[in-house]
């Protein structure tokens, strides 16, 4: 496997565009408004947030989805298009409407997702005049301009591209992400598009989609906060002449190489949280079951306490074993072994003779790892997750700059 360039367009037969709409601001010309088109036919699956308050757009996707398979997307920062009621269900439709018209598509072949503010209309006095336009001059070289037009609070685009050899063919594995802030697991808060000209059977594209996702954008949280808008869409083509099934020669190639790019798609969305300075990966080890792990993992990766300590640099594992006993697990203090950055910081719920300046020096560093084992069985579970800074908390204050554009346009009151 090696990584190449092009992002969601490095795999045979996947175009794209973008353009700027000025969805969230008029005289903005930033990029906001993407579409990627699979020139051939599609297999395709994808996973959506379990937020019991979801966005039109991932109603309409998820529809679309269940009926058959999409072979474009449109997608947009700026606005969420959640909480918007049946007008924003309307809007959704009338977007892949537009688009499939002029791809020469069914209204159900096009998928939707949106980015932004939650709770206003959508702008379609500026999106839906672009449409058409955003329909023309598609291109396999304009993948970067799609990882541009759908980020919000990131503050770089996020692209992985491998190609793998598969019976002496290549096969590559395409991808944008998006993602910084509302990021916890259960599907996380991200939009990522994967697009692969490998040959594969809806079922089997489900079954593997569903496995990478659990193991990557559902390890993931930075500030807690499930999106109302998280979306993982995966569309094969088979433009590389390359047919691949469970237990055939390339099947564990191919799922390892899916896996690997949703997993570093992963790791950038906490590596770009919104005004972190950590990257810290909670790994739980010696639980019984993997439920039990999970909790004490997410229950550590989640503590605004710890994570502040971590801001601080500070080594506080009083904070960390504490979070292990709120988490719901079945723990034993007197068996608790916590490593803080491969120092042992705790031995049975009790302090260690590790000196604290070392372990202090040790997670000034960006990244680090908390190693916890409940020795009390054999399960694991990691979390990747990052610090909470003072200026997060700036960051998130307030939205009211858009919420008066929105007063502006006539969207709100």
């Amino acid at each position: 496997m090696k990584e190449v360039t092009g992002g969601v367009t490095a795999a045979k037969g996947f175009v794209a565009n973008a353009l700027s709409c000025g969805i969230k601001k008029p005289e903005a010309t930033r990029l906001d408004l993407a579409l990627v088109y699979s020139e051939l036919p599609t297999t395709s699956a994808g996973t959506f947030t379990t937020n019991r308050v979801r966005a039109a757009c991932v109603r309409v996707s998820q529809s679309h989805l269940r009926r058959g398979n999409v072979r474009a997307v449109v997608a947009n920062s700026g606005n969420a298009n959640a909480c918007t009621g049946a007008a924003g269900v309307a809007v959704a439709r009338k977007e892949c409407s537009i688009v499939a018209k002029n791809l020469g598509l069914k209204p159900g072949e096009v998928a939707v997702c949106s980015t932004g503010v939650i709770g206003l209309p959508m702008p379609m006095v500026r999106i839906e005049p672009r449409l058409p336009e955003l329909c023309q001059n598609l291109s396999a070289d304009k993948g970067h301009d799609v990882a541009s037009a759908i980020i919000t609070s990131d503050t770089c685009e996020k692209e992985v591209a491998v190609e793998i050899s598969i019976g002496g063919k290549p096969v590559r594995i395409g991808s944008c992400c998006k993602g910084a802030g509302m990021i916890s697991p259960c599907m996380a808060t991200m939009i990522c598009l994967v697009c692969t000209d490998a040959a594969v059977a809806r079922p089997d594209l489900e079954s593997t989609v569903r496995e990478g996702v659990e193991h990557s954008f559902n390890r993931i949280t930075i500030d807690g906060d499930m999106s109302t808008n998280d979306t993982c869409l995966v569309m094969a083509n088979g433009a590389s002449g390359v047919e691949l099934a469970p237990g055939k020669p390339g099947w564990e190639d191919f799922t390892r190489a899916l896996h690997y790019v949703m997993m570093e798609q992963a790791k950038h969305i906490v590596q770009d949280g919104e005004s972190v300075t950590k990257f810290v990966t909670v790994r739980v080890e010696g639980a019984p079951t993997q439920l039990e792990a999970k909790k004490v993992a997410e229950g550590v990766a989640k503590s605004s306490l710890v994570k502040s300590s971590w801001n601080g640099g500070d080594p506080n594992w009083g904070r960390i074993i504490h979070a292990v006993g709120y988490s719901g697990s079945r723990v034993r203090e007197e068996k608790v072994d916590i490593d803080i950055a491969g120092l042992p910081a705790c031995r049975g719920g009790v302090q260690t003779t590790t000196k604290s300046d070392d372990l202090r020096e040790r997670v000034q560093a960006r990244e680090f790892e908390v190693r916890i084992n409940l020795n009390m069985g054999t399960e694991t579970y990691t979390v990747y997750t990052t610090d909470l800074s003072p200026e997060y908390v700036d960051f998130n204050r307030s939205e009211y700059a858009y919420w008066n554009q929105a007063k502006q346009d006539g969207l709100t009151h």
